[in-house]
């Protein structure tokens, strides 16, 4: 089930999948840390994230990886959409350039089938976080470190078979 990350995290088999999750959670903890004191989610993080989630899904792959590819791709132009109106809109941010680069390197790890589900998995308990704790609408979340547990429990769910595929 997913309800148990440290479950799924026993399953896995040492090796490559191991190594690449436990550099995968390295940035992920890093990631969330820079955006909950800074509300940034830094360059130096989520570019080297998605060139890794590349190349670890062309190996899996024993080719391109399209699916990777895509999900690099839609993750970030979705987000990056999604930014550009808010402004267009609000005259204010409401979600950064680095939230789509995040959602390119889940996009890339993940494949693009996955992606609806980090959103959804992001995004509900960042929503119930905000009535419970009252924000106004005036206040800002860091929506990162939702991005990044979404994502973790996702990666693992794929490595645990219990993924989807794209």
């Amino acid at each position: 089930m997913l309800t148990d990350p440290a479950a799924l995290a026993a399953t896995l088999p040492v090796g490559p999948a191991m190594a690449l999750s436990v550099v995968l959670f390295g940035a992920l903890a890093a990631l969330c840390w820079h955006d909950l004191r800074d509300f940034r989610l830094p360059d130096a993080l989520t570019l080297p994230l998605i060139a890794l989630g590349l190349i670890a899904a062309g190996w899996q792959a024993g080719g391109f990886p399209v699916g990777a590819v895509v999900g690099a791709v839609v993750g970030y132009g979705s987000f990056a959409a999604i930014g550009w109106a808010y402004f267009r809109r609000r005259g204010i941010d409401g979600l950064g350039l680095g939230d789509a680069k995040l959602l390119a390197a889940a996009g890339a790890w993940l494949g693009w089938a996955a992606l609806p589900l980090v959103v959804l998995g992001a995004a509900l308990p960042a929503l119930v976080f905000a009535l419970v704790t009252r924000r106004d609408t005036a206040r800002r979340i860091a929506f990162g470190p939702w991005l990044c547990a979404s994502f973790a429990v996702l990666w693992l769910a794929q490595l645990a078979g219990l993924g989807f595929s794209s």
